[in-house]
Parts: structure tokens; C-alpha cells; sequence
């Protein structure tokens, strides 16, 4: 049966991670008092708005959504309850890098959904004259992505890989093994983002994630069997 280490035995990138989350979360708030939002300055936007910065593509991963606590929640205690494993197995480099890579992929994915949704309103706006469409195009120009859960679905993805039949509680269910809880909860992911529901959660950055360390996996596998 799964069951993490104690939370006072944490890993060096996995405790920096989760102090980093928790500065930029209090920060937030504390300066949303004065009148300036954190989120708008590190948080994603499309490359096509005037508020894209480079340096958002990784600064977003440390912010977290103000008015929904579970957010920064659910994702810390992702982090350490599959991190621990990973990163006391592979070490804290290779752990390193794998969790910016699924990071940086999960938003290039995103971006790249978002691109062709924002393209597909400007396309409807310019030859079907849509106002609505318009509209939500220059909508999408200014809604900021923030969060690191498509790391986090990198390493739920990594942990279902590394243990696959390791055991995982889901609150009143009956546990599951890691590899089945990780197939049905990418298919779930795969189905909301194409149902493309209206809600706010970035599915196919999850999907990135995932498929980031999945091929990030596979290389290095690959490399081990050539060595």
C-alpha cells in the first residue's frame, strides 16, 4: 500500500517547491490589498496579448488561484505525495528537471489549444462578422494561466509509470493501483478538454504534462539501455 513519508523527511527540490508556492500564494494576497495583482504580472497569457512576457511561461507554475484555496492545496499535496517517491528515487537533479520539463510542456500544450481557439474566433469574427466571437477572442488575450498542475500530472503520470502497482487511497473509495488511477484520470482529462465544458480548469495542459513525461520517460529509458 502507498503511503508517503513523513512531511518533515522532504527532499530538497520538493521542500523548495513547496516554500517558493507557498511565499508566491502569500505574496499574492498581500499585494492584491495594495491594488497590485501578482497573478496578471507572473501568470501565463497567450503570446498574441500585449501582457506576454516570456519569463511567464515559468513563473506561472508558482501561482495559484486567490479565491479557491484547493487549488494551491491540491497541487502541494500532489507534489509531495507523489514527489517524494520520485525524487528520493531518481535524485534531485533528474527529479529537477523532470518536473520543469512537464511544466514547460503542459503550457506549451496549452498555448498551443488556446492559439487555435483564439485564431478559430478571429477567423469567425473577420468573415462572419461575429461580435460574440470577437468578443471572446479579445477576451482570451487577457485571462492569465496560473498553477502548477500540469507538473503535478507529470508526476502523477511518472508515479503511475515508476509504481505501477502501488496502491492509491481515493478518499472513501477502495484503493487503487497507480497505473489504473492514471489511465482513467488522463482519459477523464481527455474527454473535459475536448467537451470544453466553460470551465476555467486548463485539461490540456494537464494532457501536456502527462505526455511530457511520458516521452521524457521513454528518453530516458532509451538512453539507459544505450549506456
Amino acid at each position: 500500500m502507498f503511503q508517503p513519508r513523513s512531511f518533515s523527511l522532504l527532499p530538497p527540490v520538493i521542500k523548495n517547491l513547496l516554500i517558493i508556492n507557498g511565499l508566491a500564494y502569500f505574496a499574492s494576497i498581500v499585494f492584491a490589498q495594495m491594488g497590485l495583482d501578482l497573478l496578471s504580472m507572473f501568470g501565463l497569457y497567450l503570446p498574441q496579448s500585449p501582457e506576454f512576457q516570456p519569463y511567464q511561461l515559468v513563473t506561472h507554475l508558482f501561482f495559484h488561484d486567490l479565491s479557491n484555496f484547493s487549488h494551491i492545496f491540491g497541487n502541494m499535496f500532489a507534489l509531495w505525495m507523489f514527489g517524494m517517491s520520485l525524487e528520493n528515487l531518481w535524485g534531485s537533479q533528474r527529479f529537477f528537471i523532470y518536473y520543469f520539463v512537464t511544466g514547460l510542456g503542459a503550457a506549451l500544450c496549452h498555448l498551443g489549444v488556446n492559439m487555435f481557439e483564439y485564431y478559430s474566433y478571429v477567423n469567425e469574427y473577420q468573415v462572419m462578422g461575429s461580435l460574440q466571437a470577437g468578443q471572446m477572442a479579445q477576451m482570451m488575450l487577457y485571462i492569465p494561466t496560473v498553477g502548477a498542475s500540469g507538473a503535478v500530472f507529470g508526476l502523477l503520470l511518472g508515479f503511475g509509470m515508476t509504481y505501477p502497482n502501488q496502491r492509491i487511497y481515493l478518499y472513501f473509495l477502495m484503493p487503487v493501483k497507480a497505473k489504473y488511477f492514471v489511465l482513467v484520470y488522463g482519459l477523464f482529462e481527455l474527454f473535459a478538454g475536448f467537451s470544453n465544458s466553460g470551465s476555467n480548469i486548463a485539461h490540456f495542459a494537464h494532457i501536456g504534462g502527462m505526455l511530457f513525461g511520458f516521452l521524457l520517460l521513454r528518453y530516458w529509458k532509451g538512453q539507459q539501455f544505450r549506456r
